[in-house]
């Protein structure tokens, strides 16, 4: 069942809550060692929250995903449940207060039955680089799920969870959802309270929605959209309210660019044409589709990594040892002498290879010296780059793209090759330096998976600030004419 089509039984007593949510918590102690998808499972407290929303909803409490377990990343703050960001420096930590997305989950009768592994405090593109290891690809267990929130589209996936909060900072949502074949929303930057997210790049990062279809994906995000007077950022004034009832049925009206330059090289034959496959797909549903070039490619990644990273160095510098986090043991067994002994030594042992890598990166760039080099030149490009789009949606009613270049690659391929990592973010990055939502789809399967498994390959829809709706209209009518979001991993 979809998440829709589970609260739908839940409403009509084909199923309880309790009965959902043990459904789930079984597949989960069935195919975790596989998959690695989750850091927790908070088993007792799922129960026991099936069984307080099942008394509301036989009192009457309607929401449209009312009793519907869900799986939520690891860096989304849960009040009595640890919260880890898939890192040594957090270990065992367990907040003391919920997001505001998790208090709008509780409040529509939403039970959270995990935390999903993922990235070191989101700092990747594989999932590989978590203390708790590599999430698995439930299409093919030899390959990764994406990254950062690999492990909420692998859950989803992979049938542990129908459906799934992860966070967005440079494609963390779009990339996942591509490896693993289910859709994913990544909101407009503002649209979705941040209060409660353990921050990477508190400019770039917005939590969203990963389901097995678009209306799944669009019903939570109503949810856990909104204003929120704790973030600052959050100026959306009221949830969005799609009509998921309304029959969408053709895109006549509806032009959509493609950006040729992204299809000239570096992408996969098998992607390439599995998304202008895509494309054909919208045009032959009414939509007119025409070619560009996209500004600034070549700008970017780079742009991107220096502003994440120099932000990331600024919010992880509060991680010391003393304050918070991890701290070293040696650093007490080999008398340390000052602050400065304790710090390294916590710091260079709480921390993994590539979160330690971002934060020199970052250090570096903010340094007397090298900042109008490089910082300052990046938030100019940054602003060349969303002026570029303003331009191009009095074009266009969306763009769309690939998500990336290839399918899911070999655990270990690529996580020595930073480089080659970082690259594999090129269609993505531009999307948060903007501040602008995206959709990522199904859209077929490439050959190179193991046995009888293909692995899925993803699209994504791009629109201006705040036209949500519009993208998940047209995604809607694509998912009308298409299976691809119906096939499922053999785990």
């Amino acid at each position: 069942m979809t998440a829709l089509e589970l609260a739908s039984a839940i409403k009509t007593k084909q199923l309880s809550v309790p009965e959902a949510v043990s459904k789930f918590i079984n597949a989960i102690e069935e195919n975790e060692k596989k998959i690695n998808a989750f850091t927790v499972v908070s088993k007792e407290r799922a129960f026991s929250r099936a069984k307080e929303v099942q008394a509301q909803i036989d009192a009457g409490k309607v929401s449209p995903l009312a009793g519907v377990p869900i799986a939520v990343k690891d860096n989304i703050s849960t009040e009595g449940i640890e919260t880890a960001c898939a890192s040594k420096m957090l270990g065992s930590y367990t907040p003391v207060f919920n997001a505001a997305v998790i208090e709008k989950l509780e409040q529509a009768g939403m039970i959270v039955i995990g935390k999903t592994n993922m990235d070191e405090f989101a700092m990747g593109g594989s999932s590989e680089t978590g203390a708790g290891g590599a999430v698995c690809n439930p299409w093919d267990v030899d390959r990764v799920a994406g990254g950062s929130s690999g492990g909420s589209a692998a859950a989803v996936a992979a049938g542990e969870a129908p459906i799934a909060l992860g966070s967005d900072t440079g494609g963390s949502i779009r990339q996942p959802c591509s490896f693993c074949g289910t859709t994913g929303i990544k909101p407009s930057y503002g649209a979705v309270s941040r209060y409660g997210l353990i921050a990477y790049a508190s400019s770039l990062d917005q939590i969203g929605t990963i389901g097995q279809n678009i209306e799944d994906c669009a019903a939570l995000l109503e949810i856990i959209s909104g204003c929120d007077t704790r973030d600052s950022t959050c100026i959306i004034e009221k949830p969005f309210k799609f009509d998921l009832e309304k029959d969408c049925a053709d895109l006549k009206g509806i032009k959509i660019g493609l950006p040729k330059n992204y299809f000239e090289s570096g992408i996969d034959n098998e992607v390439k044409t599995a998304v202008l496959a895509a494309a054909k797909e919208l045009e032959a549903a009414g939509a007119s589709i025409e070619e560009f070039e996209m500004p600034f490619m070549d700008y970017m990644i780079p742009a991107y990594y220096i502003i994440a990273c120099a932000e990331a160095s600024s919010n992880l510098s509060r991680y010391d040892g003393l304050k918070y986090g991890f701290r070293s043991e040696s650093a007490a067994s080999s008398g340390a002498k000052t602050l400065s002994d304790v710090y390294r030594l916590s710091r260079s042992e709480g921390f993994g290879l590539e979160v330690k890598r971002r934060i020199m990166l970052g250090s570096f760039v903010l340094s007397s010296g090298y900042y109008d080099a490089y910082y300052k030149k990046a938030l100019q490009t940054r602003a060349l780059i969303k002026d570029a789009y303003i331009k191009l949606f009095t074009q266009y009613d969306m763009i769309l793209s690939p998500v990336a270049p290839t399918t899911a690659y070999k655990r270990g391929e690529n996580v020595d090759d930073p480089i080659k990592m970082y690259m594999g973010d090129i269609y993505t990055v531009s999307i948060n330096l903007a501040g602008l939502p995206a959709v990522s789809l199904p859209c077929g399967f490439s050959q190179a998976g193991s046995g009888k498994q293909k692995l899925p390959i993803g699209f994504q829809l791009i629109g201006d600030a705040f036209s949500e709706k519009k993208l998940i209209d047209t995604a809607r009518v694509y998912q009308k004419r298409t299976d691809h979001h119906k096939a499922r991993a053999y785990v």
